[in-house]
């Protein structure tokens, strides 16, 4: 049996938030892996004699840690991907990036390439600066659309990618050596697409990123 390395914050008959480690994957890729979040989720529902499959409503990265949400069956799905795509729901994230970022908070806006879709669609990111140093600095990231990939694009567009970024960024620019991309999904609210019930969700920085957080 795999080691159990995720963590159930929430669950009712509806809904399940996991705060999910870095490295581990939501669903298979092309390559087919095994042991990814859904994979073991839903092995571990198996074991617990509960029928109902877990779907994952949103995504984030392998390398991204943080909060997601899953639903036991489609039709719950259905209705927390609608929060979504309404966006009824507001995610936040703490990201370490390169450099200091004058601005205290500001907003950024540009169109990223859907390559499914094969046309650009309207991206827009919020961000606030929660310290500064000269080599980097710590933010409270608030992506208002849901694009893939969206902050990290964003935050590299600006000329402040996130430690750790191999994809928009080259790794030799960077004087601080992250394992990771170093992004993590702190906070998440919306309403219970059943209940109607305010949910509110935090995850604590994990350890790689924490001694950053000045």
């Amino acid at each position: 049996m795999p080691e159990k390395r995720y963590k159930i914050i929430y669950e009712d008959d509806r809904l399940i938030v996991v705060d999910k480690p870095s490295g581990m994957l939501v669903i298979p890729t092309p390559k087919q892996e095994k042991n990814t979040l859904t994979d073991l989720l839903n092995k571990e529902l198996d074991r617990r004699g509960i029928e109902a499959n877990a779907y994952p409503c949103h995504r984030i990265d392998r390398e991204t840690s943080g909060l997601i949400i899953y639903a036991k069956g489609k039709s719950t799905q259905k209705l927390m991907m609608d929060l979504f795509k309404t966006r009824k729901v507001s995610k936040k994230y703490i990201a370490i990036v390169r450099g200091t970022v004058k601005k205290s908070f500001d907003t950024i806006k540009s169109s990223i390439y859907n390559r499914n879709r094969k046309r650009s669609e309207e991206a827009i990111t919020r961000y606030k600066v929660v310290s500064r140093t000269k080599d980097f600095s710590v933010l409270e990231v608030e992506p208002v659309t849901g694009r893939t990939n969206q902050i990290r694009i964003h935050l590299a567009d600006i000329g402040h990618p996130i430690l750790g970024e191999r994809i928009y960024a080259f790794r030799r620019d960077f004087k601080i050596r992250f394992n990771r991309v170093a992004l993590h999904a702190s906070r998440i609210e919306f309403a219970h697409p059943v209940t109607g019930a305010k949910m509110v969700f935090e995850s604590p920085l994990p350890e790689d990123m924490l001694k950053f957080a000045v």
